[in-house]
């Protein structure tokens, strides 16, 4: 399987969030989170991990997009690891490259480094892509934005 369908698949197993509301980091990962089907973890530590990793260095990638991820694989298997795509309700500053406000999030969850990089590689390629970015501005639902993927 190739690492775009692999990128495909996480995002339907972590699916599409919509509608997310919060004026900090902190409030935009627990919403989601809190939605989340993540049961045997510990979503206080998730989250923990998530804003570790942002005060290191923004896990935003520019053109309104981040990428926010733990510093470590946390996910006990591979059948638990994921992608929640995140449409926030207002754009947020994450301090990204572009100076752009971010309104799509695209967090992260694996369980291994090699697949973590291979899905930040997969991500950063789609994200060059002029139709990718124009299709994410609809905020697409999950089968569009996978089906898009596969495509690229």
């Amino acid at each position: 399987m190739n690492v775009e369908c692999d990128v495909a698949k996480l995002i339907r197993k972590g699916g599409v969030v919509t509608n997310v509301s919060g004026s900090t980091l902190s409030e935009i990962y627990e919403s989601v989170l809190k939605q989340s089907d993540l049961s045997g973890y510990d979503k206080n530590t998730l989250l923990t991990e998530l804003l570790e990793r942002e005060k290191v260095l923004s896990t935003a990638v520019g053109n309104t997009v981040a990428i926010p991820h733990p510093r470590r694989p946390l996910m006990k298997t591979e059948e638990d690891q994921r992608i929640f795509v995140v449409y926030l309700n207002e754009p947020i500053d994450m301090k990204a490259p572009d100076s752009l406000k971010v309104s799509t999030l695209f967090m992260l969850f694996t369980s291994n480094s090699q697949t973590h990089l291979k899905v930040l590689s997969s991500l950063a390629k789609a994200l060059h892509s002029l139709e990718f970015k124009r299709e994410l501005e609809k905020k697409p639902s999950v089968e569009i934005l996978c089906d898009f993927i596969n495509r690229l």
